[in-house]
């Protein structure tokens, strides 16, 4: 098992001590697309995890997701440290990328934990860090042109990517119809090749180029 004080350093000095919190904090494991939390619901305690990887995004009323920030051993979750903090429903999802080890701490252990300067500058740290790729994120939503952001998405993954148009769709914060529409352009000048959930780079240059345009 990970020793969770290799991962979080800061739990050495936290009062009560993660090994006086008994089995209801975990660990626990969930398979893949298991919803750790939703939107508008309570902070049932704060996750620190310990192997696999967990996604947070935000969905709109018509379906639309978009991912905000993914949580890993050894990170924090902004989330859930803001619903803490301010006593209030979660404002973003969260499901298990892959099979996922976490364990739950119960929110009145969370405040108790934050008296601790090591743990609280951690936190703080996180909504620092946070901030910043969230600000990237408006940014890139708000001011790139959806071309642009579909072409860098492609890129860096290798040449044979095993993405549908809805697993792009969301990463992107847009619709499916959409990305469809971009990639078969994009199949049409020869720089990319489309089968059933999977796309094959044929002109990495050419992406690139419209990747940094403009």
């Amino acid at each position: 098992m990970v020793d969770p004080y290799a991962l979080y350093p800061a739990l050495a000095n936290v009062s009560p001590a993660l090994a006086t919190l008994g089995t209801g904090s975990g660990p626990m494991t969930v398979p893949m697309g298991a919803v750790l939390f939703d939107e508008n619901s309570p902070c049932k305690g704060f996750p620190l995890v310990l192997e696999g990887e967990v996604k947070v995004s935000r969905h709109s009323s018509d379906g639309r997701s978009l991912e905000l920030y993914r949580v890993v051993p050894g990170e924090l979750c902004l989330a859930s440290s803001a619903s803490l903090f301010r006593s209030q429903p979660l404002a973003a999802h969260a499901i298990a990328t892959r099979p996922t080890t976490l364990l739950l701490i119960p929110p009145a252990v969370f405040t108790q934990w934050l008296e601790a300067p090591a743990f609280r500058n951690e936190v703080l740290g996180l909504f620092a860090e946070r901030m910043a790729d969230l600000t990237g994120l408006i940014d890139a939503v708000a001011f790139q042109k959806l071309d642009r952001r579909l072409a860098a998405a492609l890129l860096g993954r290798g040449q044979d990517l095993a993405l549908t148009h809805q697993d792009l769709a969301d990463e992107l914060g847009t619709v499916r119809e959409i990305v469809s529409r971009l990639l078969r352009r994009f199949e049409r000048e020869g720089w990319v090749e489309l089968s059933r959930e999977r796309i094959q780079i044929r002109n990495s240059g050419a992406l690139r180029a419209v990747a940094n345009d403009g």
